[in-house]
């Protein structure tokens, strides 16, 4: 087995998907202490921060939620998904990587998390999870 062509990092963010956002809100600043840094309504997007990672919670009924199926619960997946930092970040490197593996992944594009913007790539893992992997943000 050859070794991968970077090194995962920790967590940059979390998107949970949910059926009331303004009582997970409440939850997440009131309960957990995060603070909301960022609110796109237009996405049904609402991003909190938790230490150096985000947790962001979509509505069911924006563009983001409604990619995923049926909402949370028996029947519905709650995780859109999770986001791995990794350095470096060569998009060639990563892709050819995954491309050997047998993975599908989307091309690279400039996406915003927890410390800021940087290039990602879509994947699946083999349960069809979807995981996104960040490189550092830009400066």
């Amino acid at each position: 087995m050859s070794t991968a062509p970077f090194t995962v990092g920790d967590l940059d963010h979390l998107v949970l998907r949910v059926h009331d956002v303004d009582r997970m809100v409440a939850f997440y600043r009131d309960v957990l202490g995060c603070s909301l840094e960022r609110t796109l309504e237009a996405f049904g997007l609402f991003q909190l921060r938790a230490g150096t990672a985000l947790i962001d919670l979509v509505t069911l009924d924006g563009p983001i939620g409604r990619d995923g199926g049926a909402g949370p619960g028996d029947e519905g997946h709650n995780l859109e998904h999770f986001c791995l930092r990794v350095d470096p970040f060569d998009e060639a490197a990563i892709a050819a990587w995954l491309d050997a593996a047998g993975v599908d992944h989307e091309p690279a594009a400039r996406r915003y998390g927890a410390d800021g913007y940087g290039r990602s790539i879509y994947l699946r893992d083999p349960e069809g999870n979807r995981v996104e992997l960040k490189g550092p943000p830009e400066v």
